[in-house]
């Protein structure tokens, strides 16, 4: 069944089920305190957040993208920012039962939420789990207070352990996100850090480096004491080792995870798959098979993102399609992080495009050492995975 989109949405035209999975992406964009190495949308809180006020802008930004996912359920949640265990459980309860009311997920869905120390007691996870949250992932960062007070965190290791202790006693699947390459870290703490997530037992670790990103404080006046490249690769190396002999593995750049714990919505980002973005800052990349694949992106100042939404005239939401021979291009920007790689079929299922127009590129790939073939597909050799920019740049239009 074809549906006509309003004609402030680009006239363009939604269909029903597809093959692509769908995820649903959520963002609040407030925090306690804005981190100086951060390059997210996130923003202050300063006061109150507008907390109520948002979520009902997020249910009128879905409404009003209900006709782009027509027919489809989703398969993931995600909720990330900022800092959304801002949120209280009865605020998070009523933002999940809203969804749930103008679309479908799946039973058994995977519905993660991003929390930080010291943004709340870590009592609510209880009440984020009763209310659908089956995933938590938690930003540490660093189980050192010297550690986290350099790189401008607002909890301390104490805090930082109570959260995690507190995760994995309500939730069976808990990511910590750990960063490296610290002011004055030595490998030595940065194994400290690992060891003591490990020891939590948790399922999933997002492990980093902490890098000078654009548009940030610590661009413009970078931290003193930041290890040089042999100490960087030290703890990378060390650290892959660490978490191999506790049984994690390494399916992504920076994500290692225990056996049936890999994060179901970034594997499906990291697949091309679909996925709509709601809130402030908010991307989505969704697939229309009679139209193509389009992108989307969300205002990021959340009173301008509320303003445009109330309104009704999707301002709020600028989209573009994704030039066909761009395609390629961007499904290994993604693909190109899996450690397992990609097949064929999945390239030409999730682009549209025949595997011909990229078999030059990776046999460019092949020919440096950079890919290699594996059963239906290639897969990044060690050394792509070390060059990942190289190779990725190869199948850049």
């Amino acid at each position: 069944m074809v549906l006509s989109l309003r004609p402030n949405q680009s006239g363009l035209r939604a269909v029903g089920p597809t093959d692509v999975p769908l995820g649903l992406y959520i963002h609040l964009p407030w925090c306690v305190k804005k981190c100086p190495y951060c390059d997210f949308n996130s923003h202050e809180a300063r006061g109150q957040a507008p907390i109520d006020a948002y979520i009902d802008s997020v249910v009128l930004d879905l409404e009003q993208a209900l006709p782009m996912v027509w027919g489809r359920a989703v398969q993931f949640v995600f909720i990330g920012g900022g800092t959304p265990n801002l949120l209280a459980p009865t605020q998070l309860d009523r933002l999940l039962n809203s969804v749930r009311a103008r679309l479908p997920i799946e039973p058994g869905a995977e519905i993660t939420m991003e929390a930080n120390p010291g943004a709340t007691e870590p009592l609510a996870f209880q009440g984020y789990r009763d209310s659908g949250v089956n995933r938590l992932s938690i930003g540490v960062q660093s189980f050192d207070s010297e550690a986290l007070h350099r790189i401008g965190r607002v909890h301390d290791s104490r805090e930082a352990e109570a959260a995690v202790e507190s995760a994995v006693s309500v939730f069976e699947r808990v990511n910590v996100d750990l960063m490296y390459g610290l002011p004055n870290q030595t490998p030595q703490a940065a194994l400290y850090d690992l060891g003591r997530a490990i020891h939590f037992g948790v399922g999933h670790i997002s492990h980093y480096q902490l890098t000078m990103e654009p548009n940030t404080v610590f661009a413009n006046r970078p931290p003193s004491g930041l290890p040089d490249e042999e100490t960087v690769e030290a703890i990378e190396s060390e650290g892959r080792s660490v978490l191999a002999d506790a049984g994690f593995t390494r399916y992504e750049v920076s994500a290692f995870a225990r056996a049936g714990q890999p994060c179901q919505h970034n594997l499906n980002y990291w697949q091309f798959g679909d996925y709509l973005g709601l809130g402030a800052g908010a991307h989505s990349k969704l697939s229309l098979p009679l139209e193509g694949i389009f992108r989307h992106n969300n205002t990021r100042r959340p009173e301008d993102y509320m303003k445009l939404v109330g309104e009704g005239k999707g301002l709020h939401r600028r989209i573009e399609p994704v030039a066909a021979e761009r395609l390629g291009f961007e499904f290994m920007l993604n693909a190109l992080r899996l450690t397992a790689g990609f097949d064929a079929k999945l390239f030409e299922a999730r682009t549209g495009r025949p595997l011909a127009e990229v078999l030059e590129r990776i046999s460019v790939g092949e020919r440096r050492g950079l890919l290699q073939r594996d059963r239906g597909g290639w897969l990044p050799t060690a050394l792509g995975q070390r060059f990942l920019n190289d190779l990725q740049m190869l199948f850049m239009h």
